[in-house]
């Protein structure tokens, strides 16, 4: 799906307003232990992964997937990156983390962070 920059500014602007009133989670269960890891291994909370979210920019954005989860299939996913400094949880040393984060907002309602996880692959940046 092909979006204009002024979408993701636009897309951005209403997830970041969702966020900011608290109307978001992060999935962290079984099914996504990659999200789990990231607060495991990093010196990581809630608040901190907020702010990650909020600092997100058109640059950030990568593309627009179709859900392929059954039943989902009327969903898009926007998936962006981001380098951020992260201390380790197990050691004194801090170093440059690449995440993948891709997300669904619901609705105008509720965004659902599906991925925030460390970048198992080189990403292409639709903006930069």
């Amino acid at each position: 799906m092909d979006k204009t920059k002024q979408d993701i500014e636009y897309y951005l602007s209403d997830v970041k307003k969702l966020i900011g009133k608290n109307r978001y989670r992060i999935a962290r269960n079984p099914n996504r232990l990659d999200n789990e890891d990231l607060f495991l291994t990093y010196v990581l909370d809630e608040a901190a992964a907020k702010n990650i979210l909020l600092s997100l920019s058109v640059e950030d954005f990568s593309e627009v997937v179709q859900n392929r989860k059954p039943g989902y299939g009327h969903e898009w996913l926007y998936i962006f990156g981001k380098t951020i400094r992260l201390l380790s949880r197990f050691g004194q040393d801090e170093r440059e983390v690449s995440l993948y984060i891709k997300f669904n907002k619901i609705e105008d309602q509720y965004v659902i962070v599906i991925s925030f996880h460390e970048q198992k692959h080189p990403m292409v940046y639709a903006f930069k």
